[in-house]
């Protein structure tokens, strides 16, 4: 029983190849998984993934009290450009009821297909490097190329500090193999809000270890959130990615 109030009721999960965090949500639901589940929704569309699973497997709710909840996220990720697509998965038939407007699947690998088949054509670039000091110089290199390449040279001196930073952290404190990923999100613009494209820099590593938030940021974490419109951390299956994206300034 001690193992089982060890764990934890709401976790994501980012895959690597596809973008697409996998949340899972597990036990009873009550206040405080409503809390936690919440939470973990906005932190996982605050990094504008490719979509995102609800893992409701070993999710119970007979009553359907957490289907507001799930419906909101879905209208949330909707409201996004390009959209996200928010999914259940495998919730229980009395869940399911309160949730048939929203795309339900009967396994995790179903939802990904579905999702990836749909996902909206975005540019992305991507880059494998190894865990030393010139890697930063290298992916300054591919930022200073995807600007220029989509048009976005107001972003550039920004993006190539916060790339030197996010890149040299993952050096210095995972010492692991490191992937790149810059897209270009948001090529639409739409005249009645005017909003800017924006770049999405993510780097992933093979260590689990988080980077700091709050006053233990370190000097680095810091340059990055004095540049960026927002930065957060997920675990991955390998290890973490951390992503930031930057928006010109309207």
């Amino acid at each position: 029983m001690g193992r089982q109030a060890d764990v934890e009721a709401v976790t994501a999960v980012l895959d690597h190849d596809t973008g697409i965090i996998e949340m899972a949500v597990r036990g009873r639901w009550n206040r405080q998984v409503w809390l936690e589940s919440y939470r973990m929704i906005n932190k996982c569309l605050a990094g504008h993934p490719a979509g995102l699973v609800l893992d409701l497997s070993a999710f119970e709710d007979p009553r359907g009290a957490s289907t507001s909840l799930w419906l909101t996220a879905a209208a949330q990720g909707e409201r996004m450009e390009p959209p996200v697509p928010v999914v259940a998965c495998m919730a229980s038939p009395q869940l399911a009821v309160g949730l048939r407007h929203m795309p339900g699947y009967a396994s995790i690998r179903s939802a990904r297909t579905a999702i990836t088949s749909h996902r909206t054509t975005t540019s992305q670039v991507r880059l494998q490097l190894h865990p030393r000091p010139s890697s930063a110089a290298t992916a300054r290199q591919l930022v200073t190329a995807a600007c220029e390449e989509w048009g976005m040279p107001l972003l550039l001196p920004r993006a190539r500090l916060v790339a030197t930073e996010l890149v040299g952290n993952a050096v210095v404190h995972a010492g692991t193999p490191i992937d790149v990923v810059i897209s270009h999100r948001g090529q639409v613009r739409r005249p009645v809000t005017r909003r800017s494209p924006y770049l999405h820099l993510a780097v992933y590593d093979r260590s689990p270890r988080m980077p700091a938030t709050g006053d233990g940021r370190g000097h680095g974490m810091r340059i990055i959130t004095a540049a960026v419109q927002g930065w957060g951390a997920l675990p991955t299956r390998e290890g973490k990615v951390v992503w930031a994206m930057l928006r010109e300034q309207d």
